[in-house]
């Protein structure tokens, strides 16, 4: 795959704010948006929205290559295509701070061994709960498993949701946008990107 994406954890990370910086932020935005932060039912909003964050945010703590570190090696020589798909997520639009909500399918042809099915499930979650674009979660995912499996082929699609169209600008609800990258025998082989998107299609 031509575009490599830097992982976060090579990047130089900004010195983060104290929960209290934190909860002074929100209670800023709530000001600006035009309503009182002291009044009772907004009181603790700004302790809220930081614990919250601290959850839907947490994949920045997190490393993709802990995550697939243990591969199995005892398949009995399986070497043949390796499907996870459905795997629900949400992150969040770096655009616009609003949720994007979908589907990933993840492929892979194994080389020497397969990793855990739910770790596949888990690098999902890990690049989801950041700030994203989903052609950049796409590629971020292709290159974990790339790193740390050296498989023979790898092919990614993404389906997702975006609130940044649907809830503001054109609000078009119910638009789905789709990603894909394929390596190896994936980006190498047409009929294997078929027999992908067939599987991933079929009920």
């Amino acid at each position: 795959m031509d575009a490599v994406v830097k992982s976060f954890k090579h990047a130089i990370r900004p010195q983060r704010p104290s929960r209290a910086e934190a909860e002074a932020a929100v209670k800023t935005l709530i000001l600006w948006a035009g309503d009182d932060p002291e009044r009772e039912g907004l009181r603790d909003t700004p302790r809220r929205v930081t614990k919250a964050y601290s959850e839907v945010f947490s994949g920045y703590d997190l490393d993709a290559s802990e995550a697939l570190k243990r591969v199995f090696e005892e398949v009995e020589g399986y070497d043949d295509m390796v499907l996870v798909k459905d795997i629900d997520f949400t992150s969040h639009c770096e655009h616009h701070m609003v949720p994007f909500v979908g589907k990933a399918h993840i492929g892979y042809f194994p080389n020497g061994g397969v990793v855990g099915l739910s770790k596949l499930a888990r690098v999902v979650d890990l690049f989801a709960k950041r700030l994203q674009t989903q052609e950049t979660m796409t590629n971020q995912i292709i290159n974990a498993l790339e790193e740390a499996l050296k498989p023979r082929g790898v092919a990614v699609m993404i389906e997702a949701e975006h609130m940044c169209m649907s809830m503001r600008g054109v609000q078009k609800r119910g638009a789905s946008t789709l990603t894909s990258g394929f390596t190896g025998v994936f980006q190498n082989n047409p009929a294997e990107q078929i027999r992908f998107l067939t599987m991933v299609r079929g009920k």
